[in-house]
């Protein structure tokens, strides 16, 4: 059973043909600049070359009609034609309270994701032209809605409710709903696997830790709690993103500086985050480990600053969760930088914590980071979103 799945961005769109049954790569690709000049495919199948393609994608119909003809091309395709594909399966960011899980797309539920689209506006109207322009080419092939928020719908009220009047949340369903939850999914269970025990039976603190961070706790196989709010702009310091603020902050800004709220809602979104409290050095974390390393102040005070706010979620969530069994990084940060999860580490030590520096050193790759006689485990698990997607979109054909 081949399962095609299909990432949109506002300007981007990542997939992945995936056989669902051995849960094996068959190609991978990524349109970039949809409705940009300058717009190109990438293309790899699996254990070959990438195969790049530069061409006009004026939307993302013609983006994905591209990603079709790619996989069913007679000289580099992997599937003689579209009938081999037996579903679609797409990454919906915000599903709101509609959604506690996966289900398959019909056009209730295109009008319940455009319902959200004022929670999400920079993701959910790309998700949705991805879905539309999937039925407009595969019409009779079945779809399924696989959504970041759902994976997070198990948080207790006390979690997910914010310290403003109720009657916000009664009239617009302002609360926490967390994102990265396919990751946090995958991440979560696959640590179970690892350390051979049952999923239900551990307490796991999961970092997904890149440009865009948040951590979550899950307590006997459901999330408890995690730090993304209403959007994704709560929580971490991330890449652009500020993270927690307090919210005065904003209209003290907005009046010493003269801006609008949109004004200050772009710069906490775009300007701020690593980007901002460097001082616009990089919003990238390889330039600022270069930076730290080399003793510039930028560099030292926004990664010291980022492993702090790390360091005080995971005790947060110990707390949360009366204990720790394993503690997960992953995502681009957690999966690569030995050097931030060494800092991040090094303020567990009642935790029982101890590194194996040797294997932190790794990178990229499944690891027990820990050593033996640690209380809590640490490891790495590389995200897989799109198998977590494929393997929900086999389970509603099943």
């Amino acid at each position: 059973m081949n399962i095609l799945v299909i990432n949109c961005g506002s300007s981007s769109l990542k997939f992945q043909l995936i056989d669902a049954e051995t849960e094996k790569l068959i190609a991978k690709g990524l349109c970039e600049r949809i409705g940009i000049e300058g717009s190109q495919l990438v293309y790899q199948p699996e254990g070959k070359d990438k195969i790049t393609t530069v061409t006009p994608m004026e939307d993302h119909t013609t983006a994905v009609k591209l990603v079709l003809n790619s996989l069913t091309d007679s000289v580099n395709g992997v599937v003689k034609d579209l009938s081999e594909i037996a579903a679609v399966g797409h990454r919906i960011v915000h599903g709101g309270e509609k959604f506690a899980k996966s289900t398959l797309i019909t056009d209730e539920v295109v009008k319940a994701i455009t319902d959200c689209n004022e929670l999400a506006p920079l993701h959910n109207p790309a998700n949705l032209i991805g879905i539309a322009a999937c039925k407009e080419l595969m019409p009779n092939t079945p779809m399924a809605a696989v959504f970041d928020t759902a994976f997070h719908q198990t948080m207790p009220k006390e979690a997910y409710l914010y310290g403003i009047p109720y009657e916000y949340y009664e009239k617009y369903k302002v609360r926490r709903y967390g994102f990265h939850g396919t990751s946090h999914s995958y991440v979560s269970n696959r640590a179970a696997e690892v350390l051979g025990k049952k999923y239900e039976d551990l307490k796991i603190i999961v970092c997904h830790l890149g440009n865009g961070a948040s951590v979550s706790a899950v307590k006997n196989g459901k999330c408890i709690d995690t730090s993304m709010g209403l959007t994704p702009l709560e929580g971490l310091i991330m890449g652009t993103r500020s993270g927690d603020i307090d919210p005065a902050i904003i209209e003290f800004i907005a009046h010493k500086e003269g801006k609008s709220i949109d004004d200050i809602m772009s710069i906490l979104n775009k300007k701020s985050g690593v980007l901002g409290l460097s001082s616009n050095l990089s919003s990238d974390f390889r330039d600022l480990q270069d930076a730290y390393e080399s003793g510039k102040e930028e560099g030292i005070r926004t990664i010291e600053t980022f492993a702090y706010r790390v360091t005080k979620y995971i005790g947060a969530y110990t707390a949360a969760m009366n204990g720790v069994d394993a503690i997960c990084f992953t995502a681009g940060l957690g999966e690569n930088s030995a050097f931030v999860r060494e800092m991040i580490c090094s303020r567990l030590g009642y935790l029982g914590i101890t590194l194996d520096k040797e294997q932190n050193s790794k990178r990229g790759e499944e690891l027990v980071i820990s050593t033996p006689d640690s209380t809590t485990k640490v490891l790495v698990i590389p995200t897989n979103e799109e198998l977590a997607i494929a393997r929900e979109t086999k389970a509603l054909l099943k």
